[in-house]
């Protein structure tokens, strides 16, 4: 039956995040081809008019491998909703909910997830003094793979805020910075897969840790104390749902265990476009799971839906 489907899988886009997805497109077009579909891949950019052509006629579904502003905010899901095809991850509404930082976190608490303080705060306010006590984390309201992501221990980590260098609005989110280790977890349907900590050498997870093989070692699963394992997988489940995410998603956390037992276990965000690339977390963990990438992906095509 597979080979009879024809699946489009958009790629590329405009956002800072532009040349992962390409590579997470090309991943996921070669698996989908392994698997029996008929595939054809799209490298989106800012003209509508071609990305309509391109989807005429229409395909049986699309894969949504953009990452960043336009792809994982539900503006594409938009596009793909008034012409009625079906698409993979998250609808509109989660997947705005889920790139809005501050509004997915009034959610995350709506349900008892624990998150890390914070104020949303002008770059004028932020460069003027310090917003909260040190150490924080500047962070735009709607970016991801810890673009534009700032940790701020000294005041000569501020600077970056000023200036054309910051492109990504006026208003920032600054965090209460929580120290220790790095988790992530990956949802798929209704079931958590596991968790993978993330030890890399300079200190933060950011982009090009993420996507710079040999920078981050992975543990899989994460050596974690059983409990604070399963509440891991326990938040990132309630947060795909209070969200109203379908599809995959991936949790990120934060466990402080520096102090008391059982330390401070807190949900950063949740990614409803997480990585496909050779390095991403979430193929990982499939795998760790028993679930390979041609499977994964067309799991992900089976399922793939339109909000009404």
């Amino acid at each position: 039956m597979t080979a009879t489907r024809k699946i489009v899988v958009l790629m590329g886009g405009t956002s800072c995040e532009r040349e992962v997805s390409l590579v997470s497109g090309g991943a996921v077009a070669r698996a989908l081809a392994e698997a029996g579909y008929r595939v054809a891949t799209v490298d989106v950019g800012d003209d509508i008019a071609a990305l309509l052509a391109a989807l005429d006629p229409a395909p049986d579904a699309v894969f949504n491998a953009l990452h960043g502003r336009y792809g994982e905010d539900g503006c594409v899901q938009g596009l793909l909703e008034l012409l009625n095809i079906p698409y993979t991850h998250s609808g509109v509404l989660a997947s705005a909910l889920a790139m809005d930082k501050p509004m997915a976190k009034r959610l995350f608490r709506s349900v008892d997830i624990p998150c890390a303080e914070h104020v949303i705060a002008s770059r004028k306010q932020v460069l003027a003094g310090d917003v909260m006590p040190r150490p924080y984390v500047v962070k735009p309201l709607n970016e991801g793979s810890s673009v534009g992501v700032h940790i701020v221990r000294e005041e000569s980590d501020l600077p970056a805020l000023g200036g054309e260098s910051w492109p990504f609005g006026e208003r920032v989110m600054v965090e209460r910075y929580i120290a220790g280790r790095e988790i992530t977890v990956a949802v798929m349907g209704d079931r958590a897969l596991g968790a993978t900590e993330l030890v890399t050498d300079e200190g933060f997870y950011d982009y090009a840790a993420k996507y710079t093989e040999g920078r981050t070692r992975h543990l899989v699963p994460a050596p974690l104390p059983p409990r604070v394992y399963a509440a891991a997988l326990d938040h990132a489940l309630a947060a795909h749902a209070v969200l109203g995410c379908r599809g995959v998603t991936r949790a990120d956390l934060r466990y402080d265990d520096t102090g008391a037992d059982p330390g401070e276990l807190c949900l950063l965000e949740i990614n409803t476009q997480p990585g496909m690339t050779p390095l991403s977390l979430v193929p990982e963990l499939a795998a760790h799971a028993g679930i390979g990438f041609a499977e994964l992906v067309a799991w992900m095509v089976e399922n793939a839906a339109c909000d009404g």
